[in-house]
């Protein structure tokens, strides 16, 4: 069947039509939307975590140390909260991996040693930092090219699919963090391409890349076990359900693969309980109809995204996403009818096992696992390679036609509105950063004290002269049913014109009523909440009370 769709095309001037050259000015799009306004992007709570992941130090170091002077009611100014955001000369890559493995088991550490190199190698900063995300994302165009070919046999369906991934909104977004999901995508496109090449040509050499693809993908994500899975179900299911020589080779190269990935495992195992106690987020039991709203709003977020979470009343918007789910489904339904066994069960396979591990538990035990888009990335990958599909085998129909130049131009207008903003959806729990910076920046000698939280990612937007103080769980004992920070007691004296306290997604109005009656000099002035939903089942709550010289 591919054979006969090759030769229906031979009648069509690829280089003549223009696409080629469409195609190549989307790449170029794609590459400058990944650097245009990279610094100005606020750097997140969970970039702020990678920063101190790629410094050495744990985050019982950290806490431990400001603990210390928060009970001995010594404040800490923004240049030494950021000792913990640069690699440090005191730690080295043993004491990074041993943080890793300690306290955040379920983050392999390759993307964290690679990013500690580089800054070695290139300097600090947030651009240094972000730019090697950016950099790793390129990668994935030539080899979503390459997994097509490996799949279709078609270089139009390549062409269509690099166009689509570098406007992706999803994936521009995920290139322009500090975090590892750029390198997923990347390892995951390069081991499915190696498998099916390895399948196809059967050597020693071959199934040898697979292993090492395979190793490099857990190493960079540990969810890639699902894709590991989704490539066995495929290769066992492809021959037949038979064990025959390819079956035997796909076992022994992806024995090894994990096998080398043993190590980590080992880690994961021993910290487990950390590991659980990390993501228990995930667990937050939520509706099924709103879980189902964000299956929908991630899967359009593929190639449209205007940063809403279906809480506009925009019914326009309402109308590009169900025209693209409806496209989507199409595109699956089209692929399965129009291709080989061995073509479409590839893709299905790829989508589904990481789609049914998430979602399942979510129905059936409770929970939001499903609802993290960066979780699905192979999901997004299958979608908008069966869409790539789609459109290029029928862009000699007219409509269809227009239907590629429609879904082009809703990337790239999504594109050039994100790069103008300093925030978007994935950054949810730091959305209302920015405002919260400003007001306290206003003030002449501000002290911030967090609660919950390390106020990292604050910090990058706070004037030197904010100075800090941490009162988290361990600084706090009950009282007569209300929760008083021992710390309090004589630490502020009169050096501060503004004291803010600051609570992320925590309670913290008793500790705000115990300082106002043990420190007599200053008066609740003002109480600031923000709450943004970043999609139906996801959202951050930040309240911030600011307190000024005076009597009550």
């Amino acid at each position: 069947m591919l054979r006969n769709l090759s030769s229906k095309f031979n009648h069509i001037d690829f280089e003549r039509a223009g696409w080629r050259i469409l195609i190549i000015i989307l790449l170029v799009m794609g590459v400058f939307f990944r650097w245009v306004n990279i610094e100005k992007k606020v750097y997140w709570f969970d970039e702020t975590f990678t920063s101190l992941r790629v410094s050495g130090y744990s985050l019982k170091e950290v806490e431990q140390e400001l603990k210390q002077k928060a009970a001995k009611g010594e404040t800490i100014s923004i240049k030494e909260l950021h000792k913990y955001q640069h690699p440090s000369s005191e730690k080295n890559v043993t004491n990074l991996v041993n943080g890793l493995a300690a306290e955040e088991p379920q983050l392999p550490p390759l993307y964290f040693i690679m990013l500690r190199f580089w800054q070695q190698w290139l300097g600090d900063g947030v651009t240094v930092r972000r730019s090697l995300s950016v950099i790793i994302s390129w990668l994935a165009f030539p080899c979503i090219y390459w997994l097509c070919q490996e799949l279709f046999g078609l270089p139009l369906v390549g062409w269509v699919a690099m166009g689509l991934i570098a406007i992706s909104p999803i994936h521009l977004l995920y290139a322009q963090e500090v975090r590892s999901y750029s390198l997923w995508t990347v390892t995951i496109l390069f081991a499915s391409a190696a498998m099916l090449r390895a399948m196809r040509r059967g050597t020693k050499l071959s199934w040898g890349v697979y292993a090492c693809a395979l190793a490099l993908g857990l190493y960079a994500h540990a969810l890639s076990i699902l894709v590991a899975i989704g490539h066995g179900l495929y290769a066992i299911a492809n021959e037949g359900f038979k064990f025959n020589k390819v079956v035997r080779n796909y076992l022994l190269a992806s024995g090894a693969g994990i096998l080398l990935f043993l190590p980590w495992i080992m880690a994961i195992i021993t910290n487990f309980s950390k590991a659980a106690q990390t993501t228990n987020w995930s667990k937050d039991d939520v509706f099924s109809l709103l879980l189902f709203k964000s299956w929908i709003l991630n899967i359009s977020r593929a190639f449209f995204d205007l940063n809403d979470s279906f809480t506009t009343k925009n019914l326009s918007l309402y109308l590009v996403k169900a025209i693209l789910i409806i496209l989507v489904v199409y595109s699956l339904y089209y692929i399965v009818v129009r291709t080989e066994k061995k073509t479409w069960l590839f893709i299905l396979t790829l989508i589904g096992v990481t789609a049914l591990f998430l979602i399942l538990p979510d129905l059936i035990l409770g929970g939001k696992r499903s609802s993290a888009a960066r979780y699905v990335i192979p999901c997004y990958l299958g979608i908008q390679i069966a869409v790539a599909y789609m459109l290029a085998t029928k862009i000699s129909v007219k409509l269809w036609r227009i239907a590629l130049v429609a879904v082009i131009s809703s990337g790239v207008i999504s594109c050039a509105v994100i790069s103008q903003k300093d925030v978007w959806w994935t950054k949810y729990s730091s959305f209302n950063i920015p405002d919260v910076a400003k007001i306290i920046n206003q003030a002449d000698q501000p002290l911030l004290i967090s609660y919950g939280l390390l106020p990292l990612d604050l910090s990058y937007l706070l004037s030197p002269k904010v100075k800090f103080q941490l009162a988290d769980s361990q600084n706090i004992v009950t009282t007569e049913g209300k929760r008083v920070n021992k710390f309090f007691v004589n630490s502020l004296g009169n050096s501060f014109s503004d004291v803010f306290i600051l609570a992320h997604n925590h309670p913290a109005s008793d500790l705000v009523e115990d300082l106002l009656a043990k420190q007599k000099t200053y008066r609740l002035k003002e109480t600031y909440t923000w709450k943004y939903q970043s999609d139906p089942v996801f959202y951050s709550s930040i309240r911030l009370w600011k307190l000024v010289k005076g009597v009550n």
